[in-house]
């Protein structure tokens, strides 16, 4: 049987999944095999496994730090809002179907089965399980029926490390009140607390962690600071989304990616952020939209919603004027549907209304019908663009992944990429001009790709310029690996975790030598 060890915190963003998968790093690097889990995770940010099930994007990034193959058994379960009060459910990789907040609340306990079961898995499998919780275990409203933190951690019977947010003020109140919230019981499962995302001189703030220990009777076993690692962020609450994005310097490529009220996957364009040159930047209304090199339309979980969304507020007839003037502008699987000529929903799989039929931006002469059928799939291939813009990323190696309910048809014959499915290769996407979509989520973290697209842009921005130096670790003579830069963030990641953290102290709480919780 497996070893286990819990992050929770006292609320959300507190750095959970940075700390659970730094922790996986170090365990990993100390020659353990372990593995990450988190019962039920909601997020819009998700990953497709080698065997076409999909989970949530953190438990993938966890499994990366651990150096082995993310499967659905780590995340058992996934919430996708869908709506203001309702998400997709999706069990062990695969959706059941969308329910409202207070039906999924009565049915979760149905899903214990599969949680055990999952667990077990990795339970037989390695030697270390790191679990992280969700929110806060001191949710009262919460409590009963819990399945994501004190709940998890009762029946996998695994001692818990609570972390808090000191740079989102009111660290001690946030750890005194969650323990003291705690019943008896749960209380005495947590072995160590956290402080996390510190700024400044740690001695200043010794008193404090001395004070929080004694008044809840659990010792302080790390005092993380900001970590400068760049690891994929979840969500809405990534600072790269809340933080309004700085204007383009003279000389940088600006990026513009359209922030969607039901934005998923944005990790997408992660990778421009390493490449020199490359400003990328999200937006939410005309007045910050300006006139960028790139306009990307991301992901969404909803494209008809934020569709109607972009033509409410503006944007769409600013993305219109753009493409006109010639600004590239790329869709990524619901902004590739959005960009074509008709949406229809026959059975109402993605509006709630059978039957229903949207016109389309009409950037991209296709066709998109929502079916009950979620295509979920990793794919590898080539770029094929034979005309326009895109024609310069010819030949370059594409992966990445497939997760969309809709089926395009595309007029014309002018795919973007060629994927290899089955025997022969299938095209895929659409690229004329200045215009560009595709289902390939993850298609700019191919060798090279990003890059080159920033040196077609700034090519196309400054034509007559000398070639510039690039800095970054992506680089169109040599096409340096984003997978490498990816390895090396997470050793980063665990050297921090490891500096600031009493790894004595938590190999003791993994190995239950701490019967004294404190």
């Amino acid at each position: 049987m497996a070893k286990s060890i819990m992050i929770q915190g006292t609320m959300s963003n507190v750095g959970k999944s940075f700390l659970t998968a730094g922790l996986c790093r170090v365990l990993r690097q100390d020659g353990w095999k372990v593995a990450p889990f988190k019962s039920q995770n909601m997020a819009l940010n998700s990953f497709i496994t080698a065997d076409g099930l999909e989970i949530g994007r953190a438990q993938a990034v966890q499994a990366e730090a651990c150096g082995i193959e993310p499967t659905a058994d780590m995340n058992p379960i996934l919430l996708k809002p869908s709506s203001d009060v309702g998400s997709q459910v999706i069990v062990r990789g695969t959706p059941i179907g969308t329910m409202p907040a207070k039906e999924y609340f009565d049915y979760k306990k149905k899903l214990i089965p599969q949680i055990l079961e999952s667990y077990r898995r990795l339970d037989e499998e390695y030697d270390i399980i790191v679990i992280e919780g969700a929110g806060s275990p001191a949710e009262i409203n919460l409590a009963q029926d819990d399945i994501v933190n004190m709940g998890i951690a009762e029946m996998t019977d695994s001692p818990v490390i609570l972390a808090g947010d000191i740079d989102r003020g009111g660290v001690f109140a946030q750890l005194y009140g969650t323990v003291m919230l705690l019943p008896e019981s749960q209380r005495k499962r947590i072995r160590g607390l956290v402080i996390n995302k510190f700024r400044g001189d740690r001695s200043i703030l010794d008193p404090g962690t001395e004070m929080i220990s004694k008044l809840c009777g659990i010792p302080v076993v790390g005092t993380v600071p900001f970590l400068k690692a760049d690891i994929d962020d979840e969500d809405s609450l990534s600072t790269r989304l809340t933080a309004k994005g700085k204007p383009a310097a003279p000389g940088e490529i600006d990026i513009a990616v359209i922030r969607l009220p039901r934005l998923s996957n944005f990790t997408d364009l992660h990778v421009f952020e390493t490449v020199g040159l490359c400003n990328v930047r999200y937006v939410t209304d005309v007045k910050e939209l300006g006139t960028p090199d790139l306009l990307v339309l991301p992901g969404t979980k909803n494209t008809i919603d934020d569709l109607l969304w972009l033509r409410t507020n503006g944007l769409e007839s600013a993305i219109l004027k753009l493409a006109a003037a010639e600004v590239p502008v790329i869709g990524i699987c619901g902004g590739y549907q959005m960009m074509g000529e008709v949406l229809s929903d026959p059975e109402g799989h993605e509006s709630g209304q059978p039957g229903r039929v949207l016109r389309g931006m009409g950037l991209i002469p296709a066709e998109t019908v929502f079916t009950g059928e979620k295509i979920r799939s990793q794919n590898k291939g080539e770029a094929v663009a034979s005309e326009g813009l895109f024609a310069a990323l010819r030949g370059k190696q594409v992966r990445g992944y497939q997760i969309h309910m809709g089926r395009t048809t595309v007029r014309g014959g002018k795919p973007l990429l060629k994927l290899r499915k089955a025997l022969l290769p299938e095209p895929e996407g659409y690229a004329s001009g200045w215009i560009a979509g595709t289902y390939l989520h993850g298609i700019f973290d191919g060798p090279g790709v990003a890059a080159g697209i920033a040196e077609l842009l700034r090519k196309r921005k400054m034509p007559g310029a000398d070639a510039v130096e690039e800095t970054g670790i992506t680089d169109p003579a040599d096409a340096a690996d984003y997978e490498d830069y990816r390895r090396r963030q997470y050793d980063i990641l665990a050297d921090g975790v490891r500096r600031n953290l009493d790894m004595e102290k938590i190999y003791q709480i993994i190995d239950r030598r701490d019967l004294s919780g404190g």
